[in-house]
Formats: C-alpha cells, sequence, structure tokens
C-alpha cells in the first residue's frame, strides 16, 4: 500500500483541508469499522470484547494493514484535536501526549508486519517513515529535541529517497511532507544550541507568509522571544530628526521586526504570499499602535498640553503614536498600489480573460483603490507633530498629485468603454496636468518619489489614448450621422403590418413577440339595407275560385240532406 498517499487524500477529503481534526477521526473510526465488517475481523459483539491482532499470517489482503494505519491516524486526529484545545485547557495536554503514544504504538506495529516478505520494499519504507514522523512529533512535544531531530531526519531522508527513485508526479507527495518537516528539524536545531536555525525558521516564515500546523505556536513564541531579547538593549529610535525614547516592549519588537517584514515582501514570490505578508505586518502595526494608546490614557492631562511652550513639539509618547501610524498608512498604501499594480496587468490581458470566460477586471476597480489611497494620504497628512513639518507636507502633495493622475486616468478609461469621449478627453487633459505638476515640483524630492509609479510614463501612455479616443470619436459621430437603414429601424408596428419590407427585429425571437394588434380595433362598416316592397300595390292576381273547393255547409240541416242523399 502507499501509505503517505492514503493518508494525505484522507486527510484532505475528509476535515484537514479546514483543520477540522474531530471531522477526521470520525471518519478513520467508521472507515475501521467498515474494514472489519468487510474482512469479518470483529472485536467480539455487542456483548463481549474480545482483542484481535493483526498477524503476518492473515496478510494475504492489504486491506489488513489499513486497519492498523487507520488506528494510528485515528489517534493521531485526537491528539491534533486536544492540542487546538489545550490553548484554553492546558490540562488536556496529558490526554494529548497519551493519544501520540497510541499512534506511535500503532505505527510500531504496522512496521513490524511490513517486514514480512509479502509486503514489497516501497511500502516498507513508506512504513519505517511513517513511524519516524510519528515518533519526531511525539518526543517534539516532550520538548527532547535530540531525538525528535534524529526521527524527523530519518524520515527526511526516506522520503527524499523515495523522491528521487520514482517520476515527478509521484515525487510531489514525497517533497511536500520534506518541506513540512523541514522547520522541525530546524526549529530543534535551534533549541539544542544551533544559532544559524533562527535566521532559517525566521526565512520559511516570512517566505511562507506564516506558519501552520504544529510548529506555528512554538515557531510565533520562539521569534517573539528572540525579538524581545533584541529589544532590551533598544531604547530610542529616530524619525525626521527627531530622537524618541521607547519603553514599551511590545512596540520596540515591533520596530526590531519591521526591517525583515518589509525585506521578506520585497522577496515575496507571487501576489497571494505579498498580500498575507502585508496583512501579518499591519495586523503587528495595529498592535503596536493599540499598546501605545493605552499608555496614552492615563496620561489625559499631558496630552490637552502636549505642545511645548518653546519649542512647539508634540511630547515623545504622541510622536511614537504618530511614527507608528505613519509605518501603518505608509504600509496600507504600499498594499493597495501593489494590488492596483497587479490589477492593471490583467487589464492588459483582458481579451483572453473573457475568452476564457473568466471576471474581466474593470477601470472601477483601480479607482476604488486609488481613493483609499488618496484618503490615507490625507490622513497622514493631519499627524500630530508634522503640521510644521514644511518638507513632509510638500513630499506627500506630490505623491497626492501623483495618485490623482492616476485615478483620474482610469476615470477616463471608464469613460471610454461608455463612449463619452468630451468627458473622457477633458480627463486625460487633466491626468496632463497633475502629471506636469509633479515633474515641476519634484526636484528637491525625487529620492522619496522614487517608488511612485513613473509620471513620465503616464504622460506617454496618456497621449497614445488622446489619439486613439480622437480616432474612435470620429468615427462613432460618422456612424451616428449616417442615415439608418430601412432593416434597421423598429417603427413598432406587428409583424402582420410590415410583411413587404425586411426589418431586423429580435423581439421575434423574445417572449413579447408583437405579431398583430390584439384586440383589434374597429372599423367603419356599411348599415343593412331597408327593403321596401312598392311593387305589390300595382300586381294583379289572377282569381283562384275554380280551384278552391267550397265549404260543406255545417249544421243539422245538412246532415239531414246528407243522410237522404240531397246534394246541393
Amino acid at each position: 500500500i502507499t501509505v503517505l498517499q492514503i493518508v494525505k487524500e484522507s486527510q484532505q477529503q475528509h476535515g484537514l483541508r479546514h483543520g477540522d481534526f474531530q471531522r477526521y477521526r470520525g471518519y478513520c473510526s467508521r472507515r475501521l469499522r467498515r474494514l472489519r465488517k468487510t474482512l469479518n475481523f470483529k472485536m467480539g459483539n455487542r456483548h463481549k470484547f474480545t482483542g484481535k491482532k493483526v498477524t503476518e499470517e492473515i496478510l494475504s489482503d492489504n486491506r489488513y494493514l489499513l486497519l492498523i494505519l487507520m488506528d494510528a491516524e485515528r489517534a493521531w486526529s485526537y491528539a491534533m484535536q486536544l492540542k487546538q484545545e489545550a490553548n484554553t485547557e492546558p490540562r488536556k495536554r496529558f490526554h494529548l501526549l497519551s493519544r501520540l503514544r497510541k499512534a506511535v504504538k500503532h505505527a510500531e506495529e504496522l512496521e513490524r508486519l511490513c517486514e514480512s516478505n509479502r509486503v514489497d520494499a516501497k511500502t516498507k519504507l513508506e512504513a519505517q517513515a511513517y513511524m519516524a514522523y510519528l515518533t519526531g512529533m511525539l518526543r517534539f512535544e516532550h520538548q527532547e529535541w535530540k531525538a525528535a531531530m534524529e526521527a524527523f531526519n530519518k524520515c527526511k531522508t526516506i522520503y527524499e529517497k523515495l523522491a528521487n527513485a520514482f517520476t515527478e508526479e509521484q515525487a510531489v507527495l514525497y517533497n511536500q511532507r520534506v518541506e513540512e518537516i523541514s522547520p522541525n528539524i530546524r526549529y530543534c536545531a535551534y533549541n539544542i544550541g544551533d544559532q544559524s536555525a533562527m535566521n532559517e525558521l525566521m526565512q520559511m516564515r516570512l517566505r511562507s507568509g506564516g506558519t501552520e500546523g504544529l510548529l506555528a505556536e512554538k515557531l510565533e513564541a520562539l521569534i517573539t522571544q528572540t525579538r524581545a531579547k533584541q529589544a532590551a538593549t533598544m531604547s530610542e529610535v529616530e524619525w525626521r530628526g527627531r530622537t524618541v525614547p521607547v519603553k514599551i516592549d511590545k512596540v520596540r519588537i515591533f520596530l526590531l521586526g519591521l526591517a525583515d517584514n518589509e525585506a521578506a515582501i520585497a522577496q515575496a514570490e507571487n501576489e497571494e504570499t505579498k498580500e498575507r505578508l502585508f496583512e501579518s505586518l499591519l495586523s503587528e502595526c495595529r498592535d503596536a499602535i493599540q499598546a501605545v494608546r493605552e499608555d496614552l490614557k492615563p496620561d489625559q492631562k499631558q496630552r490637552e498640553h502636549s505642545l511645548e511652550n518653546d519649542s512647539g513639539k508634540v511630547s515623545n509618547i504622541q510622536y511614537l503614536h504618530s511614527y507608528l501610524t505613519y509605518i501603518k498608512l505608509s504600509t496600507a498604501i504600499k498594499r493597495n498600489e501593489s494590488m492596483a499594480k497587479s490589477l492593471q496587468k490583467a487589464l492588459l490581458q483582458q481579451q483572453r480573460s473573457e475568452e476564457d470566460g473568466k471576471r474581466t477586471p474593470r477601470p472601477q476597480d483601480l479607482i476604488r483603490l486609488y481613493d483609499i489611497i488618496l484618503q490615507n494620504l490625507v490622513e497622514l497628512t493631519q499627524l500630530p507633530g508634522l503640521e510644521e513639518d514644511k518638507n513632509f507636507q510638500k513630499e506627500i502633495g506630490l505623491k497626492t498629485l501623483v495618485y490623482k493622475a492616476y485615478r483620474c486616468f482610469f476615470i477616463a478609461q471608464s469613460y471610454v468603454l461608455v463612449k463619452k469621449w468630451s468627458e473622457a478627453l477633458v480627463l486625460y487633459e487633466r491626468v496632463l496636468k497633475y502629471a506636469r505638476e509633479v515633474q515641476s515640483g519634484a526636484g528637491a524630492y525625487s529620492n522619496s518619489l522614487k517608488e511612485l509609479p513613473d509620471v513620465q510614463d503616464l504622460i506617454t501612455q496618456v497621449n497614445a489614448e488622446k489619439y486613439s479616443l480622437q480616432a474612435a470619436a470620429i468615427l462613432d459621430a460618422n456612424d451616428t450621422h449616417e442615415t439608418e437603414s430601412p432593416s434597421q429601424v423598429k417603427d413598432g408596428k406587428p409583424l402582420s403590418e410590415r410583411f413587404e419590407t425586411f426589418c431586423l427585429d429580435p423581439s421575434l425571437v423574445s417572449k413579447q413577440v408583437s405579431l398583430v394588434h390584439f384586440p383589434p380595433g374597429f372599423q367603419p362598416i356599411p348599415c343593412k339595407p331597408l327593403f321596401f316592397d312598392l311593387a305589390l300595390n300595382h300586381v294583379a292576381f289572377p282569381p283562384l275560385e275554380d280551384k278552391v273547393e267550397q265549404k260543406a255547409k255545417s249544421g243539422l240541416t245538412g246532415y239531414i240532406k246528407g243522410i237522404f242523399g240531397f246534394k246541393s
């Protein structure tokens, strides 16, 4: 059996994709029940438990090995579930260690059974690596760093050999497990005494945008502890020519890690990693600002009189708060600018995205990002202690013009899409106005504007867009002045009244097709004529007395005459 593949597929399909260890443990229990029922390997009945062990003699079916593997996975998933719960209930740590020991016991049994001649060499190696992995995790929790490091190294060596022995598709799974345990190995090495391992751990954390799994909490605590030791020697920070003492430990730790975080963002391999690092840095910055605010609260009276009579400067704690706020707003601007660049690249590939059926980014998305950037710049100009800093205000003003130019450009792009040529042309002229103002005032501030988008590239692009806009406007005007052909005129007549005229009417294939007027309208018709028989008064009819029989006389006289044969 392929131990690692079975374990990974089961974990990803039954809860571990979202860190739900309880769901995975339930799956392991259900699968064990199904296997025992299928193999007729039941542990007694409902009234009595009868223990059975898997032996080498019954290994004709590899599902017996799955029984042991699922037992180990169930114990391991329960241990990981308890690890999550132990954050709030420390007593559960003892149960956690007990479950890990149980998992290692099942893994040892699996390794022993795989030594049989009925098992192939690949399964034997995978069983050894699986047992070494669980052993390393148990020793890691016991903080037996040397034993844990030896077990993890053994596991890493086996998986690396397996990765080299098979195809690239099969090697992907083994290499992923090697990457998972590498931070654990470096952490053990650090605790043994290897100081160089700390830098490697921090680089791993920064490259991935944060850690997950067994090492996450320990590594975060270790990095915080290391920075705290370095922070003990940090007593002040200098910003814009003013030195401010730093007495809050959380602020010291944040400022020490600021350069590392910024370097990691600059070296990020993709946008997703960069976004995670930006979020992590902003979260740490917000925590540091909150710590400064809590220190400011009991000093309310001092803050009301924070301006010194002789120099006009704000207090040190207020200036430190302004510095941290500046870092937060600057980081938010960089993050939004990074998102804007990725959206601009997507706009250039718009045609291909439409063919793929994916959602195409629009200029309105960029407009929203630049609105947020401009709002952040407004907040920067209002920071306490920097109102009288002319250079700072001038620098922020130039940055505002740059982002206003880009915002104006994408507003013009959105007007082009709806064929509002005159509005777009006016906005393009406004972009050129902003760009020229930046170029004219950027002489002494060229260093601070290096990180911003290049205004000259924007001017070149706007000039090209203006020419294409004028051409499109002329073509559109010619189209509108042309007489519309009868085939494109829709006069509202129903189909029954325009059989003689060809007309492209899309409504004929819709549900509201107009075929006839219904109900029909009233139409004038002639009245029914009156008949007068005038000839009847001038007609003489022939006599008909000879053809009409006379009526026999009735009464007694007629009856008597009839008896005696008298006839009239």
